[in-house]
């Protein structure tokens, strides 16, 4: 159970004007979207209790009785501007309803950078029970989200395409050896075969 706190009307037109949370298109299993934009989070103006009973009030009572999936969009997230911290994290998927846990069918993790795939790798399951974890789907570029996403259904904000760009250019941002800024679309192409064996070298 939520403790006897609801949201307050600055907070909830907050979190609607940021548009952090937003039901809208279906996925090509015919699921809604839940569409999560990480980088709006503001997390030092909202505490994980508010989250959660926003989530209770204005979100779970539209997902309770159909199966769902949640495209989660990691681009731009800054862990001390966006992330609430992990234990918060752990607490709002705690308090999830289980009817809305079992109707969940797929995450849908837009670029998920290095560190992001190492600690779930590490804590995924331990953090993430109930089988959320094996329902992961990283997907590395936008062009990849659209063979599981419905393209004209869900909208994608500019700087995520922007980023996405960038990746195509500077494919070491994907392993956090290159800064975000600025994009140098002159730049020879990296040779894919050195990403990959680098890449299995932070992963082993």
């Amino acid at each position: 159970m939520f403790p006897d706190h609801t949201v307050s009307d600055s907070e909830q037109q907050l979190i609607e004007k940021l548009e952090i949370f937003k039901i809208h298109g279906k996925d090509k299993h015919g699921n809604k979207i839940l569409r999560i934009i990480g980088k709006f989070l503001p997390a030092r103006n909202l505490s994980a209790e508010v989250l959660k009973n926003y989530l209770e009030e204005r979100v779970y009572p539209r997902l309770a009785k159909k199966r769902f999936a949640i495209l989660y969009v990691h681009t731009g997230v800054q862990r001390s501007e966006n992330f609430v911290g992990i234990s918060a994290l752990r607490s709002i998927y705690d308090a999830i309803p289980i009817n809305v846990k079992e109707n969940l069918q797929a995450v849908y993790f837009v670029h998920p950078g290095l560190q992001a795939r190492l600690f779930l790798a590490t804590f995924g399951r331990l953090f993430f029970h109930g089988g959320l974890y094996g329902k992961l789907r990283y997907v590395n570029r936008i062009d990849y989200l659209w063979e599981h996403v419905r393209r004209n259904e869900v909208e994608i904000p500019e700087f995520v395409i922007d980023h996405d760009e960038d990746l195509e250019y500077r494919p070491m941002m994907d392993y956090g050896l290159e800064s975000d800024h600025p994009r140098v679309y002159g730049a020879p192409a990296l040779d894919s075969s050195a990403v990959s064996m680098y890449s299995m070298r932070c992963i082993s």
